[in-house]
């Protein structure tokens, strides 16, 4: 013999419709994922080709001799290009979240001028760093940290090191 479906009060759908209610909340929250942890990592190789950028610029106005000013202003255009790079892929990856702009101090006391040894020294940092983070990643990202990498080398082996050795 077949038994009578239950009876539903209304009680018990507005007590089951609340607790749906109060449930799908946290569930929501939960549905959008936090950015991936190579998010801080580019972040953090974004402010260095900014930094970079912009010691290679205080030193090439701090340089007289013309050729060393030259490399200098070139590898702080490589510097920017690297930071633009890496903003867009910032961009790509968590969209209008992503850190693409820096806040600037302006209490900071004026210091000596940077030299070329200093930026040599900032960029072997910095392709030491972006090699070390090219090798946990895999795809674009690997490519584009290794070429940063191999850029920033190139910048304090080859044409700084040259106008260092020629002073």
């Amino acid at each position: 013999m077949p038994s009578s479906p239950p009876t539903l009060s209304r009680r018990s759908v507005l007590f089951g419709a609340a607790a749906l209610a109060l449930l799908s909340g946290p569930v929501a929250a939960c549905g959008s994922s936090p950015p991936p942890p190579e998010v801080d990592e580019l972040a953090a190789q974004l402010e260095r080709a900014r930094a970079d950028s912009q010691l290679a610029t205080d030193a090439a106005t701090a340089t007289p001799p013309p050729p060393t000013a030259q490399a200098l202003t070139a590898v702080a255009s490589e510097r920017s290009a690297h930071a633009q790079a890496l903003s867009d892929e910032l961009i790509r990856m968590v969209g209008d979240d992503a850190p693409t702009t820096t806040a600037t101090s302006t209490t900071a006391q004026p210091t000596k001028a940077p030299t070329t040894q200093d930026v040599i020294a900032a960029l072997r940092q910095s392709a030491e760093a972006a090699a070390e983070l090219a090798a946990k990643q895999s795809g674009y990202r690997a490519g584009l940290l290794g070429s940063i990498a191999a850029s920033c080398t190139a910048a304090y082996t080859v044409a700084l090191a040259q106008m260092k050795a020629a002073q």
